[in-house]
């Protein structure tokens, strides 16, 4: 391992920029650019760069630019790691500046982005700080989060549990307070445990949404690490995250909506049309790992949240029902999401699946669509939940005395309206 520091500081900078860099050229240059142009200025920042065994200049890339910014390149080389998740726990440890931001070598920053985020921070006295993202060269950004600027949010008011990435500002003693880095035997998702558990114990999170401040960049070859990942590697990394929320979390809104989020969104994105392509023995394990999953961490009720199409996934892969899902997976990548159809009073999806409920021992409710129900805060709405439980005696009584009333109390015309009611 060899390393290229900057010149001895006197002041430890306000900000590190961590970047983890595995042949990530000519994306690198970009990324590099967008920092030595940063408005906070060279004596308030660092950059602490990693080459993990870089084979497409991309080390060399390092070098020049610390030897034309002397003092804010910290470059370090190693032999690859296989993952990002050493290299980035080791540029941490290197790291010296009150706040750490971590930023993919395929990515760039806004010109203002680290004076902005370092300010609001300080103003705000938060632990993370979630910055705008967006998305570039058609690289999707979920933006809930980003809604609004906030100096506080949490799991229960805001899209925070869709927010996993690293791509913030963590304050540095944070870190270092809880003995917090990466699980390096994880090839994808290895950033999400960290982050989940930094939000946990961070006594502030923000969000700043004022500025375009984080470039995401989907790379025209899809080699994003993410990208590139098995099924096997994404449900190891799913469970290190649901570990962190069992460890964590107790039984509530918060535990919720965390779990909601992966059970809703990355574990039924395993049983979509890549699925089909896989072997048998490979398509047996994924879902041999979604039943250990659903049987450790997936309550009833966080199920019934779940909408039909990914609901009736996730109880097919439990059971082993191979030919089945296959079947259903096909069906929706021809046909789309089936009609609604009535039965007992309920709705439910209608599935060819729903006639053969009983023969393959599916409970109904796995095919049952949420009932909207009438309008929230009406008053005939609220009335009739309250008559329905009434006995069927009271219940005359009491809606003949309320005719009277409403009758005396309006006037004749909407009086008749109440009375035809």
């Amino acid at each position: 391992m060899t390393s290229r520091g900057p010149a001895q500081r006197t002041v430890s900078p306000d900000v590190s920029v961590v970047i983890a860099v595995y042949n990530t050229m000519p994306y690198l240059t970009a990324c590099l650019d967008s920092l030595v142009g940063q408005s906070i200025g060279h004596e308030r920042m660092e950059i602490v760069a990693v080459d993990d065994g870089s084979t497409d200049g991309g080390g060399e890339e390092l070098d020049r630019y610390a030897a034309l910014h002397p003092g804010l390149l910290k470059v370090l080389h190693q032999a690859n790691s296989g993952g990002p998740a050493h290299p980035t726990n080791r540029g941490t440890a290197e790291a010296t500046g009150r706040y750490v931001l971590y930023l993919g070598a395929d990515d760039w920053l806004g010109a203002e982005a680290l004076e902005r985020m370092v300010a609001a921070a300080d103003r705000w006295e938060s632990e993370v700080l979630i910055p705008k993202q967006v998305g570039e060269n058609g690289r999707l950004v979920p933006q809930g989060i980003f809604d609004r600027t906030a100096p506080e949010v949490g799991f229960t008011d805001s899209a925070l549990a869709w927010a996993l990435a690293d791509t913030k500002l963590f304050r540095r003693d944070l870190l270092q307070r809880h003995g917090l880095r990466r699980l390096e035997d994880l090839p994808v998702h290895s950033d999400q445990p960290f982050t989940l558990e930094a939000l946990l114990h961070a006594k502030r999170v923000s969000v700043l949404a004022d500025y375009d401040y984080y470039h995401l960049v989907l790379r025209q070859d899809g080699s994003n690490v993410t990208h590139r990942a098995g099924p096997l590697d994404r449900l190891r990394g799913v469970r290190a995250i649901q570990e962190v929320v069992q460890r964590r979390t107790r039984p509530g809104p918060e535990r919720d909506a965390i779990r909601s989020r992966h059970f809703g969104w990355e574990v039924p994105q395993l049983l979509q049309a890549d699925f089909l392509r896989l072997d048998h023995e490979l398509q047996r394990q994924v879902c041999a790992g979604i039943a250990a999953l659903l049987s450790d961490y997936a309550s009833p009720a966080l199920l019934a949240r779940l909408p039909v199409a990914d609901r009736l996934r996730l109880v097919l892969a439990q059971r082993g029902e191979l030919a089945v899902l296959r079947g259903l997976i096909e069906y929706e990548l021809a046909n789309g999401s089936p009609a609604a159809i009535r039965w007992r009073e309920r709705e439910y999806a209608g599935y060819p699946l729903f006639g053969s409920r009983r023969r393959l021992r599916l409970p109904v409710e796995v095919f049952a669509l949420a009932d909207p129900g009438p309008p929230v805060g009406s008053l005939v709405v609220l009335r009739r939940r309250i008559m329905r439980r009434l006995p069927p005696k009271l219940r005359r009584a009491l809606r003949h005395s309320l005719g009277r009333a409403v009758r005396r109390g309006l006037p004749a015309r909407a009086g008749a309206r109440a009375g035809e009611r």
